[in-house]
C-alpha cells in the first residue's frame, strides 16, 4: 500500500519554518487559523481521491482539527520521550510509528509503544478546541521507525535482528539511513527488498520524496514549483523507480 506523507509541522533543531500549519505565508506572520484551514482543504481533496494520508503529529493540539483524515502517523525523533506525545498516541485511531531519538536510541521508541498502548486521563481541547480533560483508552496499533541517527545507518540487519520480533519496524530511508544525502535513499529501499520482504514484523519503507528533487531555501524567491523548502528529497520520477523494483521482487 502507498501512504502519501502530507507533513504540515516541521520539527526543528533550533530555528526555521514551522511548517504549513505554523506560517502558510511563508513570512513569520503565522497565521494558524489560515494554516489550519488550508491544511484541513488539502486533506479532504486528497480524501476524495482516495489517497492514504500520512503525517507527523508534533503539536499535540493540532491532531483535534485533522485526525479524522489521517490513516498513519508518527512521532518524531526529537519528541518520542515526551510524555505528552506518549498520551496523544494512546487516544488516536490510526497506526503510530515511533522513531529511534536523533542519537539512535532505541529504547525510548520502544517504551513509547508500551506508553502509547495505555490508557492515560490528561489536560487537551476537545474538537471544538475547548479545554478538556482526556480519558483515552490506549493504541494497540504501533511499531517502531528506524531513521538512523547521528552515529549512521541503524536499518542492516545484524541492527534489527536485535530487536524483538514482536516489535513491528518500519524503515525510514531518509535522515541517518540516507546520511542526510537524499540520493542515497535507494540503498536503504533496496537492502530492505533483498532482506526483510520475508520477515513478518518488518511492515514497511518511507522516503522522503517531492515533485522535484534537492530542496532549497525558503528566502530564495522566487521559490521553484515542487521542491522542497525542509529537507532535500527524491523526485517523482525516482519514486516510481523506486515503487517498481518494490513492485517486481513482490
Amino acid at each position: 500500500m502507498i501512504v502519501m506523507r502530507v507533513y504540515f509541522e516541521k520539527p526543528r533543531t533550533t530555528i526555521g519554518w514551522k511548517g504549513l500549519i505554523n506560517d502558510p505565508h511563508l513570512d513569520n506572520s503565522y497565521d494558524i487559523n489560515s494554516g489550519l484551514e488550508i491544511a484541513r482543504d488539502l486533506l479532504l481533496e486528497l480524501t476524495e481521491m482516495e489517497v492514504p494520508i500520512a503525517c507527523e503529529f508534533l503539536d499535540t493540539f493540532t491532531p483535534q482539527y485533522i485526525s479524522d483524515l489521517i490513516s498513519w502517523g508518527s512521532i518524531g525523533a526529537r519528541t518520542v520521550e515526551s510524555q505528552g506525545h506518549r498520551q496523544l498516541v494512546s487516544g488516536l485511531s490510526m497506526p503510530i510509528g515511533f522513531k529511534n531519538t536523533t542519537m539512535g536510541d532505541i529504547d525510548s521508541a520502544i517504551d513509547g509503544m508500551k506508553a502509547g498502548s495505555s490508557s492515560h486521563c490528561f489536560y487537551g481541547i476537545d474538537k471544538n478546541g475547548e479545554a478538556s480533560i482526556i480519558t483515552t483508552k490506549g493504541n494497540k496499533h504501533l511499531h517502531i521507525i528506524l531513521r538512523g541517527s547521528k552515529k549512521g545507518p541503524n536499518y542492516y540487519k545484524h541492527m534489527v535482528d536485535e530487536i524483538d520480533e514482536k516489535v513491528n519496524i518500519l524503515i525510514d530511508c531518509s535522515h541517518g539511513n540516507s546520511l542526510k544525502d537524499y540520493k542515497k535513499q535507494g540503498d536503504a529501499w533496496r537492502y530492505y527488498i533483498n532482506n526483510y520482504l520475508d520477515k513478518d514484523n518488518m511492515i514497511g519503507m518511507m522516503l522522503e520524496s517531492n515533485l522535484c528533487e534537492g530542496n532549497q531555501n525558503i528566502k530564495d524567491l522566487p521559490l521553484k514549483y515542487g521542491v522542497s523548502i525542509t529537507d532535500s528529497c527524491i523526485g517523482l520520477l525516482e519514486t516510481e523507480q523506486l515503487l517498481r523494483e518494490l513492485y517486481e521482487r513482490l
